[in-house]
């Protein structure tokens, strides 16, 4: 098993759990397009070692080293957008986009340790992770607008996780909100008495999700992208619910799992 080799970003892995550590830490981990392309790489390997797709990973770990989580996108990157042609700038844009969507759709569950600050594309990958986990000194802000753009490629994230009426408002705000008022808005789900108590926090939530199924970890991700997008009728969306609990019921972990409840045992994979 090849690990994929990077520079600005490394990979670790314990047992069923991967950490993806930023580590340009001279830059506040801003995001330039080496650094993009190596988290995108790292990301498509942990999903392909995903053990819902026959591998062994359940949980992902994403966090940074130094002071801060990431301080958005690289400011070299930016200065040579204003020379590149709509359709360079198109192209990387889509190489952004790639990232978060990867992250936003990863078949692990994703745990982020965020500490410092999370601008702009920083926080577009705070929004794509599962559970969020911060330290009391955490500012957030979508910055985009004091730079006269707009945090597009970032927005269909931050709106899902914020909801329409806060992601507008933070957005035309543009300033940076304190750890509090991110726990309040739902930009963090969990917030820490120090940056020391990050990791075990962590840890303690990805013991949690490992006692839960891993298939149906992962396609809960699909349940939610599909009531997201769904474009048709209300008489047809119970419907398809009916028929994807009626199958999720008769598959392998549902019946390991009803056995279990029954026989008072625990499930298979909380062995593992």
């Amino acid at each position: 098993m090849n690990e994929p080799r990077t520079n600005l970003c490394e990979l670790s892995l314990n047992g069923p759990q991967a950490t993806i550590m930023l580590k340009r830490v001279e830059a506040y981990n801003a995001l330039n397009i080496e650094l993009i392309s190596e988290i995108t790489t790292l990301l498509d390997w942990t999903s392909d070692h995903s053990q819902t797709k026959g591998g062994f990973l359940r949980v992902l770990h994403l966090c940074a080293e130094g002071r801060h989580f990431c301080a958005g996108a690289d400011v070299n990157m930016m200065r040579d957008a204003g020379s590149k042609s709509e359709e360079e700038n198109r192209r990387d844009s889509e190489r952004l986009d790639g990232l978060f969507h990867r992250l936003w759709s990863h078949p692990c569950f994703t745990i982020g340790r965020v500490q410092g600050v999370a601008l702009g594309g920083g926080a577009g990958l705070v929004a794509c992770l599962d559970h969020v986990i911060a330290e009391p000194n955490t500012k957030i802000a979508l910055s985009e607008v004091k730079l006269g753009i707009l945090p597009a490629v970032i927005g269909p994230y931050v709106y899902r996780r914020l909801g329409s009426a806060n992601f507008r408002r933070l957005s035309m705000l543009a300033g940076k909100i304190d750890s509090k008022e991110a726990l309040r808005v739902g930009f963090i789900d969990q917030l820490v008495h120090s940056e020391s108590s990050l990791a075990t926090a962590s840890v303690e939530v990805a013991e949690e999700i490992l006692t839960s199924a891993p298939t149906a970890v992962s396609r809960v991700k699909d349940l939610t992208a599909r009531l997201d997008n769904w474009d048709g009728t209300d008489e047809a969306l119970r419907s398809w619910t009916l028929d994807l609990t009626s199958e999720m019921r008769g598959s392998v972990e549902g019946q390991e799992g009803l056995s279990a409840f029954l026989e008072k045992r625990d499930p298979s994979w909380k062995k593992h």
